[in-house]
């Protein structure tokens, strides 16, 4: 009589990590900062804008051009984006499947109590739908230009003013980033506890760099849609 072969496996470190609280949350930690290194160079990016058009428009052609002649055309921009869109699925995802386990764990509501949560804390989940809905029309606004009204290609510039020259995307614009500064103020205190960097000591700092990238942010993104709904650029 043969021996059954037993084809059951031990699980991989990275699945092990994966499937664990602490793996989704350290995996929430490390691509929420990846994202907040990019917002930051991206919102120094968007201010050139009020240099000029010659200016953003310059910008907008290095950046395609960054690692030349070592990397091809767009190369760099590509491989970035591609990182960007890891780390946002991953973001959600990871997201999604702890949200949906701190549920399970706990089936039956809470009363309220007079310790409540934090507006940010409580806005997280409809924050981070409300920034998905906002990358997508990002991209689609100006990246592929497809619901650009001006849509003309490597005129950065120009499709900026065109885009939030309607009001109606300025004000989704303007609503996004005060969502994604909410978001930041709470992930970022959150990762900084995910990956052990507070302590008593460090606490008080710790929150105070939270507010101050969320504000910093914030207002870095929503200068840009200002200034052209009153024609500061034009």
């Amino acid at each position: 009589m043969a021996l059954a072969t037993r084809t059951d496996r031990p699980p991989s470190l990275i699945g092990s990590v994966w499937r664990s609280t602490v793996g989704k949350k350290a995996v929430m930690a490390v691509t929420g900062l990846v994202m907040l290194a990019y917002l930051v160079a991206h919102m120094l990016g968007n201010l050139k804008v009020f240099f000029g058009a010659g200016e953003f428009n310059h910008y907008g052609h290095w950046i395609r051009t960054i690692g030349e002649p070592f990397l091809h055309h767009m190369w760099f921009l590509w491989l970035t984006r591609a990182a960007l869109t890891a780390s946002v699925v991953l973001h959600g995802v990871a997201a999604y499947q702890l949200s949906r386990r701190d549920l399970a764990a706990r089936p039956v509501k809470y009363r309220r109590t007079r310790q409540r949560a934090s507006y940010a804390t409580r806005t997280m989940r409809w924050g981070g739908v409300i920034l998905a809905l906002f990358i997508v029309w990002h991209i689609l606004d100006l990246t592929t230009l497809t619901v650009n009204p001006n849509a003309q290609e490597g005129r950065l510039y120009e499709n900026l003013v065109a885009s939030f020259g309607r009001w109606y995307v300025a004000v989704f614009y303007i609503a996004a980033m005060l969502a994604l500064g909410l978001h930041i103020r709470h992930g970022f205190w959150s990762a900084a506890q995910t990956l052990g960097a507070n302590s008593p000591r460090r606490d008080r700092v710790l929150k105070a760099a939270a507010n101050g990238l969320a504000a910093l942010l914030t207002c870095g993104f929503i200068a840009v849609p200002l200034g052209v709904m009153t024609g500061v650029v034009s």
